[in-house]
């Protein structure tokens, strides 16, 4: 097997073995292999939820079926009723999915991520963060963490500085994947609205306290 392979199974199994380093919990090397190497490597108990259909599942398993959102919308944001039902669904499900063992379970998310400016004391690149979207049968998904760690830096290896200082110099932009693991909060899970940018769509956020970060760099 090789290394690089071994040191990325271990990086997962053991994010952190200390309370100091749970403090440096956003500051984790760049792993330069495919995203799919990444989730292969990935132990049983995380369940990788990054498409349609694995979302779907894990959605199912802790909530049953999809909120009646054309229901729950009513004549939109000015509807007197509409901020009331949303609260009931939100309540209500919330109740419903206490004591769910599926709330136990390990996931992991991605987000977008882009390599900023770079600190020469840390040796690593700040990573400027955006979330992910997936469209599902149960409306848009978007995971949240609980809290961020307060510093993101994506340390890539010594034989791989100096080409990416040239490239982001050169007005390269350094895209990769910010892979997040951690468990959903106990209390108000998932939290169900609307999207703001399309009219009566329903919008569904996992809120997962983070235990990992990980930066991965597709070759």
């Amino acid at each position: 097997m090789p290394t690089l392979f071994v040191l990325l199974i271990l990086s997962i199994l053991y994010p952190f073995s200390s309370a100091g380093a749970q403090e440096g919990l956003g500051i984790s090397p760049i792993q330069f292999v495919a995203l799919t190497e990444f989730a292969a490597a990935l132990p049983s108990d995380i369940q990788l939820l990054d498409d349609a259909i694995a979302i779907e599942g894990f959605l199912e398993a802790l909530d049953g079926y999809p909120p009646d959102w054309p229901a729950i919308y009513g004549e939109g944001h000015h509807d007197p009723g509409h901020d009331d039902r949303l609260f009931q669904v939100n309540r209500v499900r919330d109740d419903r999915r206490a004591g769910n063992r599926a709330l136990a379970r390990r996931v992991a998310f991605r987000w977008s991520g882009e390599l900023s400016h770079f600190d020469p004391e840390q040796k690593g690149f700040s990573v400027a963060l955006g979330p992910v979207l997936t469209s599902t049968r149960w409306g848009q998904v978007r995971f949240k963490s609980e809290e961020f760690p307060g510093e993101l830096k994506a340390v890539p290896p010594a034989d791989s500085l100096d080409r990416l200082l040239r490239e982001m110099a050169g007005g390269k932009t350094v895209e990769l994947a910010v892979i997040i693991i951690g468990r959903l909060i106990p209390d108000e899970s998932i939290v169900y609205d609307f999207s703001h940018d399309q009219e009566g769509l329903g919008l569904i956020m996992p809120v997962i306290r983070v235990e990992a970060v990980h930066y991965v760099l597709s070759p």
